[in-house]
C-alpha cells in the first residue's frame, strides 16, 4: 500500500498521508480510482469556507461516483479537525464510493460518522486557495491524482 496521495491542483500540489489503520478498503478505493485517472480533471464542486473543500464526482455536481460498488462505513474516533480527508456519502452509511473531503477547520459534529482515509501534510494552502461555492463560479480542478 503507498504511503501517500500526490493532488495535483491548479494551484499547486497536495501531500495526503493515506491512513490505511483507520480505512483500509477505503483507501484501497481512494489509489486505485488516483491511479487509474479518474480524479484528472474533476472538480471541487462544493467548497465551503470554515468547512470544508468536497470533490471528486465525475459529472461535477455531487450527484455521482465511479462505476465500483458502494463502500461499507470505516468509521473511527478520529477527529475531523484542519487536513483531514474524509468520504462523503448520503444518508446511507454505506454509500461512499469515489467523493471525498478535505475539512478547513474543526468540524467534529463529523466524528464517527464519516470515514477518514488520509490528512494533508503538504499543501494545505492549496486547497484553501480554491474557489469557495455550492458550486463555485468557475470551481477548482482536481488536475491529476497519484498514489507515492
Amino acid at each position: 500500500m503507498p504511503d501517500t496521495l500526490k493532488l495535483a491542483t491548479e494551484t499547486g500540489e497536495v501531500t495526503i498521508k493515506l491512513r490505511p489503520d483507520l480505512a483500509p478498503n477505503h483507501v484501497a478505493r481512494i489509489v486505485e480510482l488516483a491511479d487509474s485517472g479518474f480524479y484528472d480533471g474533476v472538480v471541487f464542486h462544493r467548497v465551503i469556507p470554515g468547512f470544508m473543500a468536497q470533490g471528486g464526482c465525475p459529472n461535477g455536481r455531487g450527484t455521482g461516483g465511479s462505476s465500483l460498488p458502494d463502500l461499507k462505513q470505516e468509521f473511527s474516533a478520529e477527529p475531523h479537525v484542519r487536513g483531514t480527508c474524509s468520504m462523503a456519502r448520503t444518508s446511507n452509511p454505506d454509500s461512499a464510493n469515489s467523493q471525498f473531503f478535505i475539512c478547513f477547520d474543526d468540524a467534529r459534529f463529523l466524528d464517527r460518522q464519516y470515514t477518514v482515509w488520509g490528512e494533508v501534510i503538504e499543501g494545505m494552502e492549496h486547497i484553501d486557495a480554491l474557489p469557495k461555492g455550492e458550486p463555485p463560479r468557475a470551481p477548482g480542478k482536481i488536475v491529476s491524482a497519484r498514489s507515492a
